[in-house]
């Protein structure tokens, strides 16, 4: 339930494309701080969490989330101006899905063993399919009812979806005692440092396609309702890859999927979306990139707890998630800036294309290290 209203993030690129175009037009740079706001909180909770959580039960932690978030999405649908979403829709709503998200991300990496790879993407593909829905009711609510109610139905999705969390949030052990409010233990492995530098690199990438798909399409001159249609292919990819992908990484090692995810993923935006003129192409986008990029995701989470052990597990998944959070921050807004660096109506996609793909690449070759330090130069060893 947790991931499933976290895929509200995945429908971004929705509200900025209609936000751009009809509400605030002319400021796609300004909005594209909204969405960073948002990704970057969503995450900023990760070296704090274990202290948190030590002191106060998972399930009141997520009861907080549910009604900060609902109460976020109330009051951007009140606002008249782009700075007020910054604080609402952006501030306030990514810290409420950051409380949250640690409970999810930890829980399949405690309960399971043999079987982590699938367990966690499992439960990191609900994202994918909130992100599915979460596109279509946006652009829907869009079309008929307009952007203010479909923030409140947004806003009322995420109630119902965080409240059934914060009632089945258990724990496997209890919390530990006398925890650092800031543990910076592993800080000092060499492997989580590489690991760390994946998180940090690969998340100024990861979030640039839902934020700019749906513009691109506009940019293109086709339909805006394929905008949608491609976040939601995407959310609908990431969702089945994180499971298919976490079933298979189970069995051919978990370090060789994430060497093969980052390295399809730089290839689906250098090859496929910086070349795209038509509606073919960016469905082919959309379909390469959700799968891989899920399985990106999946595995650069499942492999934490192989690179710091289970006992630390806690700690470094709150610290390769706080990663993320520059990405998130930096990441849209950098690409915006490329995208409006000409001014006017000239926009340069491409640049903010070869941008991330060359961050994926990035990511792939840190990934390819990380596997060769884990497990060797055999290419075909289970790794």
């Amino acid at each position: 339930m947790v991931s499933l209203g976290n895929g509200l993030l995945l429908s971004w690129g929705v509200f900025i494309d209609e936000y751009d175009a009809n509400v605030y037009p002319g400021q796609l740079t300004e909005l594209t701080w909204i969405g960073s706001l948002w990704y970057c909180l969503t995450n900023i909770s990760g070296p704090f969490y274990i202290y948190m959580a030590s002191k106060v039960d998972d399930r009141y932690i997520v009861a907080v989330s549910c009604l900060l978030s609902t109460l976020a999405m109330m009051m951007a649908s009140l606002t008249n101006s782009v700075w007020q979403l910054y604080i609402t829709q952006g501030i306030m709503s990514g810290i409420g899905s950051s409380l949250p998200w640690f409970s999810c991300m930890r829980g399949p990496q405690m309960w399971f063993s043999k079987h982590r790879g699938f367990a966690v993407g499992l439960t990191m593909s609900a994202s994918g399919a909130g992100g599915r829905s979460f596109s279509y009711v946006t652009r829907a609510c869009f079309n008929t009812i307009g952007y203010r109610w479909a923030l409140r139905v947004l806003g009322f999705m995420q109630f119902g979806l965080l409240a059934v969390a914060s009632i089945t949030c258990w724990r496997l052990n209890p919390p530990a005692k006398n925890v650092p409010i800031v543990d910076v233990g592993d800080l000092k492995n060499k492997k989580f440092l590489v690991l760390l530098f994946i998180h940090f690199i690969g998340n100024f990438a990861f979030y640039i396609p839902s934020g700019f798909v749906p513009s691109f399409t506009r940019h293109l001159n086709l339909d805006p309702w394929l905008g949608a249609n491609l976040s939601a292919i995407m959310s609908t990819f990431l969702f089945f890859s994180k499971i298919i992908i976490g079933y298979i990484s189970d069995r051919v090692g978990r370090f060789n999927m994430a060497v093969i995810c980052c390295s399809v993923s730089c290839i689906a935006h250098l090859a496929v979306w910086l070349t795209a003129t038509s509606e073919g192409s960016m469905w082919a986008f959309a379909v390469l990139y959700g799968f891989f990029g899920g399985g990106y995701i999946s595995m650069i989470t499942a492999v934490i707890v192989e690179v710091v052990g289970l006992d630390r597990v806690e700690s470094g998944t709150g610290w390769t998630f706080f990663a993320w959070s520059f990405g998130g921050l930096l990441g849209q807004p950098v690409a915006a800036a490329i995208v409006d660096r000409n001014g006017g109506d000239s926009r340069d996609y491409q640049g903010a294309i070869i941008f991330a793909g060359c961050l994926f690449f990035a990511s792939a070759s840190a990934s390819m290290i990380l596997r060769v330090v884990q497990g060797g130069w055999k290419i075909f060893k289970k790794v």
